[in-house]
């Protein structure tokens, strides 16, 4: 057994990712489940170790020893892992996740053609959120290569790893991976407003100097998509201001008002028929009464507009289960599972 067969499986078998844990079998998730390989033995720590190490430089493997893990990109016969290699008890471990070699558009993810819209806007703040593992990653690469094939930008991208890789087409995109092309977001961040972008992708928002320099290149003529780990709309706002400190925080929302686009809150459900995910989303643009509640922080007023705005492009997640329920691609049980206001969902249902 060694790595390259446990990453041609994870292809074959088309799995998100492969996990590689001491004392266990190599296990994948397929469709959001994870299987245990029990036909290969239980991996060892020494196995762990050598199947691992190889993979990485010497400045990685610094990299490594100094913070107990990394995060790196690793390409095997043309297919691109995101892959983490952690400690656990003391043992190597690592986690790969498969990324597709070609960028789905939206109309294949079966996403509402307006998030290919997004890429439209000259300037501003799109933020694509959810979970980890709820398809963040592929939706944005979407919304970046529809630019990538249709406008004539300088697209630059800063990644903790590089993910997608985006093809030569009309735009120039420029791909920065953290340790490998910058020594930090931060720095990279700064660099950006010297480089000439017209787009610029930050692959996470993690703390307020991020989110400040996010803001601040949004507002300065560039269009600007990040992400963040949150379940709703009106929970990315709230986070994204509370990353700062107090005394910021009013200031903050002015600009977040004044620079804040859309807010794409991302989950993959269950299909009822078959096997694999389909994607639930919430969609808010920053209409002019949105931005009043975001400049007065009366951010639960934000569901209120969900609801009553449909007109004006915006999808309440709730309604979004229904329609899903409706049409035959998630069962009543699991639209109720991952509903996040389950009282509203019955409205809608029933």
């Amino acid at each position: 057994m060694n790595i390259e067969q446990l990453l041609q499986l994870t292809i074959e078998r088309k799995a998100s990712d492969l996990h590689i844990l001491a004392e266990q079998f190599p296990t994948l998730r397929i469709d959001g489940e994870l299987y245990q390989l029990n036909t290969f033995p239980r991996l060892t720590n020494t196995v762990s170790h050598d199947m691992l190490m190889p993979l990485l430089s010497q400045e990685q493997n610094n990299d490594l020893m100094a913070n107990k893990e990394i995060d790196f990109g690793y390409e095997y016969k043309g297919a691109r892992f995101r892959v983490n290699i952690y400690h656990s008890r003391k043992t190597l471990a690592a986690s790969f996740r498969l990324i597709p070699a070609a960028i789905k558009t939206i109309e294949q993810l079966g996403l509402p053609n307006s998030l290919a819209q997004l890429g439209n806007y000259n300037q501003g703040l799109v933020l694509v959120t959810g979970p980890t593992g709820e398809g963040k990653s592929t939706t944005l690469a979407s919304i970046i290569n529809n630019i990538n094939n249709t406008k004539s930008k300088h697209i630059l991208t800063i990644e903790d790893p590089i993910e997608f890789v985006y093809p030569t087409s009309r735009s120039v995109v420029s791909q920065r991976e953290l340790h490998m092309d910058t020594h930090s977001w931060n720095i990279a961040l700064r660099s950006a407003l010297r480089e000439d972008p017209d787009v610029v992708l930050v692959g996470e928002i993690r703390d307020y100097e991020t989110a400040a320099l996010v803001l601040t290149i949004a507002e300065t003529g560039h269009l600007v998509f990040s992400t963040l780990h949150t379940n709703s709309t009106t929970e990315t706002i709230s986070r994204l201001v509370d990353m700062f400190p107090s005394h910021q925080q009013n200031q903050i929302r002015v600009q977040l008002a004044g620079t804040l686009k859309a807010v794409v809150a991302q989950r993959l459900l269950p299909r009822a028929s078959d096997r694999g995910r389909v994607a639930a989303i919430e969609l808010l643009y920053n209409l002019p009464s949105v931005a009043a509640i975001i400049r007065e922080g009366k951010y639960y007023l934000i569901d209120n507009v969900l609801q009553t705005s449909q007109a004006q492009g915006l999808i309440y997640f709730e309604r979004y289960l229904a329609q899903l329920y409706q049409n035959g691609h998630i069962s009543k049980e699991v639209a109720a599972a991952y509903a996040l206001r389950p009282s509203d969902l019955e409205k809608y249902i029933t």
